[in-house]
C-alpha cells in the first residue's frame, strides 16, 4: 500500500472578519488581606483568596463587564497590538534559568527561590524581552497541593520496577504550583479529497490462497471546525510528559486576573506566536488527514489528494496551572508534571536494573521449561 508522506502544515488564509481585541482586564495589582495586611493567595482546595498568616479567607468576585473570552484573528492582533494589551497588569520580576533556560516572572518581594522547572539555584535577571502579551484567560488551579502530594506518593509505590531506596525519598518536598502558558488555535476547514480505494479478494492459486487488490476512485469531503487546539508556549516542560497530562479543559477558562496567580508563579512563553502557529497548523494537518482517511471505503488506499480551504483562524494566549517536581537520582535529573485541573499525572523515574535483570533471567527460564 502506498502512503503518501505527510505535507508540512498548510498555509491558512484569513477569511473571516476579524473579532475585535477585548478591553483591557482591570485586576488588582496586590490581594490585600483584611485582617492582617498581609498578600492573600489563591487557596485551590477553597476556590478562595486566603491569608497565608492568618488564615483568613476572602471569596473572589471577578471584576464586573469582563464579558466573553474572545478568541482572536491572528494576523490582525499581530498587527494592531498595542502596549495596552502587553505586560502582566501587576509588579513582576521575570528570571531565566542558566540550567534549563525557562523564564519566570515572580512576585517582585520573592528573593533566593531556585527554578521551579529544575531545582537550580543559578537564576538571573531577565529584561532581554519586551512586555509579553498579556494572557486573556486563564485556568484557576482546582487540584490542592495536599491531594497532589498524596497522589504522587501512591504513584511512586506502585513504581516497583524503581530501586527500593528511591521509594524511601521524601521527594515530594520539591512539589512546587506554578502556571505555565499555552496558545489555543479554532480553525474551520472544507476539505474536498481523492484517493484509490482498495478493496481485497482472493484467488485460489494451485493449493495457495493469494490475496489481490481491486482499485477503485473514490472522493469525498470533510467538513470540520477545529476548537482549542493546543500548543505548548513553555520549554521548561519536556512535550512528551504535558502530552501525558493534556488535555486541559480549556471549557472551564475564566477572564485573566492576577487574583488567580496570587501566590503562584508564572512562566512567561518561550514559543512565539509565528512559531505555535505553525506547530497548530501541522496539528490540524495531521487530524485532518486522518478525517480523510476514515471516510475512504474498501480495505486499504493509495493516492490521496486532499484540497482543504481554510477560514476563520483565531487564537487565544492562556495559562493553565501545573504542579511540577524535579529530583536527582544518582546524578540523572526526573521530572514529573500534575495537571492542576483535572489531575493527569505524567513522570519519569528511576529504573533498577538489578530488577529488569531479575525479570530477563525468570523469562529466559520460563521459555526454556517451555521448550524442553
Amino acid at each position: 500500500m502506498e502512503r503518501p508522506a505527510r505535507r508540512a502544515g498548510p498555509a491558512f488564509p484569513i477569511v473571516s472578519t476579524p473579532p475585535p481585541i477585548p478591553q483591557d482586564i482591570s485586576a488588582l495589582q496586590k490581594h490585600i488581606c483584611a485582617a492582617c495586611g498581609a498578600q492573600a493567595e489563591w487557596n485551590a482546595a477553597k476556590q478562595k483568596l486566603v491569608c497565608p498568616f492568618c488564615g483568613t479567607e476572602s471569596a473572589y468576585v471577578p471584576p464586573e463587564g469582563t464579558g466573553p473570552i474572545a478568541e482572536l484573528d491572528l494576523e490582525e492582533a499581530l498587527r494592531n497590538l498595542g502596549e495596552a494589551e502587553r505586560g502582566w497588569k501587576a509588579a513582576t520580576r521575570s528570571v531565566q534559568c542558566r540550567s534549563c533556560k525557562a523564564v519566570m516572572v515572580y512576585e517582585p518581594t520573592r528573593v533566593g527561590q531556585n527554578c521551579e522547572f529544575c531545582g537550580s539555584p543559578a537564576l538571573v535577571d531577565y529584561a532581554d524581552v519586551q512586555s509579553p502579551v498579556t494572557p486573556s484567560s486563564l485556568l484557576p488551579f482546582r487540584i490542592s497541593e495536599v491531594q497532589v502530594r498524596e497522589t504522587v506518593r501512591h504513584w511512586f509505590a506502585s513504581k516497583w520496577l524503581a530501586p527500593n531506596a528511591f521509594k524511601k525519598k521524601a521527594l515530594v518536598d520539591t512539589l512546587h504550583g506554578l502556571y505555565i502558558p499555552y496558545w489555543t488555535f479554532d480553525a474551520r476547514v472544507h476539505c474536498p479529497w481523492v484517493a484509490e480505494a482498495g478493496h481485497y479478494y482472493y484467488e485460489k492459486q494451485g493449493n495457495n490462497t493469494v490475496r489481490r487488490v481491486r482499485w477503485t476512485r473514490a472522493s469525498g469531503v470533510v467538513d470540520h471546525f477545529f476548537d482549542d487546539t493546543l500548543i505548548p508556549g513553555t520549554r521548561g516542560i519536556d512535550r512528551g510528559l504535558l502530552a501525558q497530562i493534556e488535555p486541559f479543559p480549556t471549557q472551564e477558562l475564566v477572564a485573566y486576573d492576577t487574583a488567580y496567580l496570587s501566590g503562584h508563579v508564572v512562566e512567561l512563553y518561550q514559543v512565539p506566536l509565528p512559531q505555535a502557529s505553525e506547530l497548530g497548523g501541522e496539528r490540524m494537518y495531521a487530524y485532518l488527514r486522518e478525517l480523510c482517511i476514515a471516510q475512504i471505503p474498501g480495505d486499504t488506499y493509495q493516492n490521496l489528494q486532499m484540497s482543504p480551504h481554510w477560514s476563520g483562524r483565531t487564537f487565544k494566549h492562556v495559562l493553565v496551572p501545573v504542579y511540577v517536581m524535579t529530583y536527582m537520582y544518582g546524578r540523572t535529573p526526573y521530572q514529573l508534571v500534575v495537571n492542576a485541573s483535572t489531575g493527569r499525572m505524567g513522570g519519569t523515574y528511576p529504573v533498577s536494573w538489578v530488577k529488569v535483570a531479575l525479570i530477563i533471567v525468570a523469562i529466559l527460564i520460563v521459555l526454556m521449561m517451555v521448550n524442553r
